[in-house]
């Protein structure tokens, strides 16, 4: 039996119980069925440098290190070679949790076989699902595809690709979100995609200060890939396999036929022109945009990026908040004087954290100009822009005295549904001017 085989035969002995000198003497020895005069120096040694890892991911180092021990060598050049008699083959246990979720009621779904029953499916359905082999993403049929695509142009400049899993996956992917994912808090900065948070939350942190700057994240759901959102599960306690496995149930690779393809009959305008580097950021297994499962695991995903801007605004007396892709920082005066660093320094920060900041939208408001944050004006207090509000006064009005029909100008099926949602969300930021809007609305002649 050659040395390595031996090393990681003993190395999964070692990793089958705690990390522990006498313990894990008692496992070696069990697998050697022996007791060599060198085994205990090496258990004490293992156990002193690697206690810290000692989990399945590290089985190979573990291998390793026992294989360059000079006294492991040595035992090859006498006439009692080790040689394995036994194996430990364990089954994969939960790891130890974060301690704020030590209580938590988080789902332990140690395997794929856990994981196909707490879903209620059969193994193989979780493999397909799951397509951690990218297998879906060159199938030629749409049937086979676990996602439908479209494309949509973006309010300002560009256009997003919108992957939407098809019932059986976001049926799972709804399950992940509500019996799992919604028990990990993301940092409290994080005020998007949060149940009793929204963008007045984010937006009343921010009102009555000298300066506010907005900042905007570039493609935000494609920067969390595949092996981050592995990190994150495996952080959460799970094993290598469930973690990949639930990795591979919530991302999603497009495939290049996907993105080449022009449909006419189905776009009234002509597919954008990718760059080789948006392509294969596309193919890359990513959070897709459509996904329930998405916005949560990119605000997880992106705790330790919230975190680092929090101790950098914390430093130079300012508030951060961030809601979905939209970084906003405020303060007093220090703040509108730290400015010309502080941006950059985000920037450097976004770049460390696999993240870049669009330039372009980066906006830096005075107190002697409108301050807006997600569409919200913060200068003394809370309100909707005044141009919005007119404007919409304006259409109430004419809807009253001239009916409906004629304001409806870009045929919305159901415009009174529509002007009702407008006026909830102004009465929401303004409750004096929301009312005003009410009682026009209900002047109208349905």
């Amino acid at each position: 039996m050659k040395p390595y085989l031996v090393a990681l035969g003993l190395s999964d002995a070692l990793l089958a119980g705690p990390a522990e000198q006498w313990s894990a003497h008692a496992r070696c020895a069990r697998a050697l069925d022996a007791t060599p005069p060198w085994l205990p120096a090496l258990c004490r040694k293992m156990t002193l440098d690697f206690a810290s890892r000692w989990h399945d991911d590290f089985r190979h180092v573990l291998a390793e290190a026992i294989c360059s021990w000079p006294q492991f060598l040595q035992a090859w050049a006498s006439e009692h070679r080790p040689y394995l008699r036994y194996y430990f083959v364990e089954s994969p246990r939960m790891g130890a949790r974060p301690l704020a979720l030590e209580h938590c009621a988080l789902p332990d779904i140690p395997t794929v076989g856990a994981i196909a029953d707490w879903l209620r499916l059969d193994v193989r359905d979780v493999d397909w699902l799951a397509d951690c082999r990218g297998r879906e993403a060159s199938a030629a049929d749409e049937r086979l595809r676990h996602y439908r695509y479209c494309w949509v142009r973006k309010r300002t400049v560009g256009y997003r690709l919108l992957e939407m899993p098809k019932t059986a996956l976001r049926t799972v992917q709804r399950r992940i979100l509500r019996e799992l994912l919604e028990y990990v808090p993301p940092h409290d900065a994080a005020h998007g995609f949060r149940a009793r948070h929204s963008c007045l939350t984010h937006a009343r942190q921010h009102v009555g200060q000298d300066i506010v700057i907005r900042m905007d994240l570039k493609d935000f759901f494609l920067s969390f890939g595949a092996a981050r959102v592995r990190a994150l599960f495996r952080t959460l306690g799970y094993p290598r396999d469930a973690a990949r496995t639930l990795a591979g149930l919530c991302t999603n690779s497009v495939g290049k036929l996907l993105l080449e393809a022009n449909d006419p009959a189905k776009y009234a305008f002509e597919l954008p022109q990718l760059t080789w580097e948006e392509r294969k950021r596309y193919q890359a297994p990513h959070l897709p945009q459509g996904a329930p499962t998405s916005p949560a695991l990119a605000n997880l995903c992106a705790f330790g990026f919230d975190l680092r801007l929090h101790a950098l605004a914390q430093s130079i007396g300012a508030r951060y908040t961030r809601y979905a892709d939209d970084l906003t920082f405020s303060g007093g005066k220090e703040v509108a004087r730290a400015s010309q660093r502080l941006i950059p320094l985000i920037g450097a920060i976004a770049l460390d954290e696999g993240l870049a900041i669009n330039h372009h939208k980066t906006q830096v408001m005075r107190r002697s100009t409108q301050q807006r944050v997600t569409g919200i004006v913060v200068n003394q207090k809370i309100n909707p822009p005044r141009g919005q509000y007119d404007r919409l006064k304006a259409i109430l009005y004419n809807c009253a005295r001239h009916g409906p029909q004629t304001q409806n100008r870009h045929a919305v099926d159901d415009f009174r549904a529509h002007l009702a949602g407008r006026i909830a969300h102004c009465a929401m930021l303004s409750p004096a001017r929301g009312a005003h809007l009410k009682r026009l609305f209900a002047r109208i002649a349905w």
